[in-house]
């Protein structure tokens, strides 16, 4: 989940508070272009960590600016055209107050953005198993909004994305370097930005990746999500049945499949006297 939240105007003093998962990226804006200002400096709870001159002959991040603090390591990224501040691979640690300070040839101007970095790893993978041939959706879980560009990748292919802009919206065929693998078999819901696959198979197995980017004028914040999808297969014939109540059922059985294929399955028993089964198939001709 990509949370963020707006509060402006504390004692004249714009101020903006930003919430963000662990592991997701968020960009600090100025809102001014480099070259019309004298200086451009950031600080974390009032340690400087990023600066940047008009004429560029000065710019530090993180260590660079002060020996001692490398509390970002290599995170920062700082834009030279406008002194935009990024923090990537947030952490817990990287919470607190960010104060932009902008010195112009006629005036001075500062800005304040809390940063809450939420201590859930954005980069945790969901895993769905799901049978051949039925249909999978895999969800967000966002309040999507007009501005927000979500996209789709499988196994880092893109195979769909939905912007602001209807005409840029695409899915499959109709996005760069797609494969085809799907043939019409997704949809997107441009509402929610939920991907669905229609009658999958064992060959849409593999990671799918959102990536969220969250736009707002003073700040913006690129999240992922990822999907481990399992499509398993369906094995008729199957005749054999297991009482998953029982203990007194053998360590291992053996059991046939039409067609001459061989399971074995293996049992263990819980304290509650129930088993988990797990099932290694071998079959040949």
């Amino acid at each position: 989940m990509i949370l963020f939240f707006l509060d402006r105007g504390v004692f004249g003093v714009g101020s903006d508070s930003v919430s963000v998962m662990e592991e997701n990226s968020v960009t600090l804006y100025t809102g001014v272009k480099t070259n019309q200002q004298e200086d451009i400096k950031w600080y974390f709870n009032d340690i400087r960590i990023a600066h940047i001159t008009g004429d560029l002959s000065k710019i530090c991040t993180d260590v660079q600016c002060n020996e001692g603090t490398e509390r970002f390591r290599d995170r920062l990224k700082l834009d030279h055209q406008t002194g935009s501040l990024t923090i990537t691979h947030t952490r817990n640690t990287h919470s607190g107050v960010y104060k932009l300070l902008i010195i112009g040839s006629s005036r001075n101007s500062e800005k304040i953005f809390n940063v809450t970095v939420h201590g859930f790893s954005a980069s945790e993978l969901y895993e769905v198993n799901k049978q051949e041939g039925e249909s999978l959706t895999l969800d967000p879980s966002e309040i999507r909004k007009p501005s927000d560009v979500m996209t789709w990748y499988f196994n880092d292919i893109l195979i769909a994305e939905i912007t602001g802009d209807p005409n840029k919206t695409c899915t499959d065929v109709q996005c760069e370097d797609s494969d085809e693998r799907f043939k019409d078999r997704l949809k997107l819901d441009h509402q929610t930005g939920s991907l669905t696959i229609t009658h999958i198979t064992n060959t849409d197995s593999g990671v799918y990746k959102l990536q969220i980017f969250i736009i707002n004028s003073s700040f913006s914040v690129t999240g992922v999500k990822r999907f481990s999808v399992s499509v398993i297969e369906t094995l008729a014939g199957f005749q054999h049945s297991v009482d998953q109540t029982r203990s007194d059922q053998p360590e291992e059985e053996l059991m046939t499949f039409k067609g001459g294929a061989v399971t074995i399955m293996k049992r263990k028993t819980d304290r509650n006297r129930k088993c988990l089964i797990s099932v290694i198939c071998v079959c040949w001709d």
